[in-house]
């Protein structure tokens, strides 16, 4: 049998490089000519570019693709395409159609696997409603996938993640702890079940995020995925030139995760999160949530900043899709102070 996380040195969205590093690297392209078109591009850390068409109508375009987190080829690729699908609707908008990334070791891995991958990343993109339009491919010493997708949204519901304000409640859409079930598999000790729950989670599309586009009291929208949910809600809340509160017993995980972080089963990129973000984080005082929070996800839920009076709308349509699980906030934005995130 072929596991394909044996292939790769980093899993997922966990093979990121690290934000620090990432920060250094782009920090002479956020000085570039600058565009009117261009609405959300390197100025910010947001999900995707945003281009004004002038038409009251603006093109999302996204890119994402990394190395196995799971050794089942047919669900890489499911993982894969959902995970860089969410990045359009993270801005509020529609995937119009998709083109394949796909670096193979055509030396070790069989050509069949990355049918699989392919065919995997095609049933995501058809429970999507849009087309493989294209793609490129090239022989590499292992094995990664991903999609960039092209999508749409009415200018004036465009979806960042710096616009949050002062009293909004935050919602997220799926439980964490996918990194950590992804450390098990390595190191074989994760259940079946938890795994199946796992590569669940990660399909999941995202698609709410169309929805929630068309929501005037959205003021801010991300999806977390490699830096886990403190990086993101910390993207969001400095951003936003704001800090935010979260509480750890509201939020949802994999369950059976207990019993996997009884066993240490803790990525190596937690602790690149944690070294990244800490001064920058007050109240963090059990080993559970420094697991849990700092966990690198892939394809992970909705980060959502709402106006507390439309709670009840949200939880309306949460519920409608299949959401009940995740109806209580997980925490809301402060007034700026000195740190970013305070953990209840």
């Amino acid at each position: 049998m072929i596991r394909l996380t044996e292939h790769a040195h980093a899993a997922g969205c966990g093979c990121k490089i690290a934000p620090a590093v990432l920060h250094e690297m782009i920090g002479d392209s956020k000085n570039q000519t600058s565009f009117l078109e261009l609405l959300v591009g390197n100025s910010s850390n947001d999900d995707a570019a945003v281009w004004d068409l002038g038409n009251g109508v603006s093109v999302i375009n996204t890119v994402d693709f990394f190395m196995p987190i799971v050794d089942n080829p047919f669900d890489f690729g499911r993982i894969a395409a959902a995970n860089a699908i969410s990045d359009v609707y993270a801005m509020g908008g529609k995937p119009l159609f998709a083109n394949a990334i796909l670096g193979w070791p055509i030396d070790t891995l069989p050509i069949e696997a990355a049918k699989q991958v392919m065919a995997g990343a095609r049933e995501i993109c058809e429970k999507a409603g849009i087309p493989i339009a294209g793609g490129h491919s090239v022989d590499a010493k292992e094995p990664l996938f991903g999609l960039s997708v092209t999508g749409s949204v009415q200018t004036f519901n465009i979806k960042r993640n710096n616009t949050a304000q002062i009293g909004d409640l935050l919602f997220l859409t799926k439980p964490i702890g996918v990194g950590i079930a992804a450390t098990a598999q390595k190191r074989n000790l994760a259940t079946e079940a938890i795994l199946n729950e796992a590569v669940a989670v990660m399909c999941g599309l995202n698609n709410i995020g169309e929805v929630l586009g068309t929501f005037d009291a959205i003021h801010a929208m991300t999806d977390v995925t490699g830096f886990g949910l403190l990086g993101h809600l910390i993207e969001m809340s400095e951003g936003s030139h704001l800090s935010a509160k979260i509480y750890p017993k509201v939020i949802q995980t994999i369950v059976g995760i207990d019993d996997l972080l009884a066993q240490n089963c803790i990525p190596d990129n937690t602790y690149r999160n944690w070294n990244a973000y800490e001064k920058k984080v007050s109240g963090l005082a059990s080993m559970r949530d420094f697991q849990l929070l700092n966990d690198p996800q892939t394809s992970g839920g909705l980060l959502i900043a709402v106006h507390p009076n439309q709670k009840k709308d949200i939880q309306d349509l949460f519920t409608l899709h299949g959401l009940e699980k995740h109806l209580e906030p997980i925490g809301e934005i402060l007034p700026q102070s000195d740190f970013a995130i305070f953990i209840a």
